[in-house]
């Protein structure tokens, strides 16, 4: 399987504001799914964290995250959330495309752009299935991401429809004869 990369982080990013778009009228401020978060918070957590990476791969520090943090307005409107969302996937974007291959920063040790891009992937698909559960939507994330994705940082997951065994591997869904995932390890650093 191919490297993850800038494109599939544009597609995930695109595919949540696809969806939560259409319902952006919604009250946000219910939980989101499984989580003691509200969705409001969910989307915002995502926005953080695609910037995080960004930042991780445009400096490359080699043993801790870098210092900062994004803040987004408690009064900003979902619809602005995904803006904002939107603007640190194109950030975290341009970083992977930016960087060579052999590029290295720290996630749990030196991580390459492949596994950034399979990070913000993960957490792009697995909140949006969060915030949908919250606002009743029935959506589930793109099957080839969710296989990129298993193979990139669950690397010991079981066989299976990559869909439920990516919500399993991170507590969201139940799998036959499985136990249920209260916690994960997400595998990105290599060597």
């Amino acid at each position: 399987m191919r490297s993850m990369d800038s494109r599939d982080v544009d597609q995930a990013v695109a595919e949540m504001v696809r969806v939560l778009t259409l319902h952006e009228s919604r009250d946000w401020q219910g939980r989101a799914g499984s989580l003691d978060w509200n969705c409001w918070t969910t989307a915002a957590h995502v926005a953080h964290d695609l910037l995080a990476y960004a930042g991780q791969v445009a400096a490359r520090p080699g043993n801790a995250y870098l210092p900062f943090d994004l803040v987004i307005q408690t009064a900003a409107p979902p619809r602005d959330v995904l803006q904002v969302v939107t603007a640190c996937g194109r950030l975290l974007s341009s970083a992977l495309s930016a960087a060579g291959p052999n590029a290295r920063a720290w996630h749990w040790g030196p991580t390459d752009p492949g596994g950034f891009a399979a990070l913000g992937v993960n957490e792009t698909l697995v909140h949006t299935y969060d915030i949908t559960q919250g606002l009743g939507i029935s959506w589930l994330p793109p099957e080839s991401l969710c296989a990129a994705v298993l193979a990139r940082l669950f690397p010991d997951a079981p066989e299976g429809d990559p869909v439920q065994v990516l919500l399993w591997s991170t507590g969201r869904a139940e799998l036959e004869d499985r136990p249920h995932v209260t916690s994960w390890v997400l595998k990105a650093a290599i060597g």
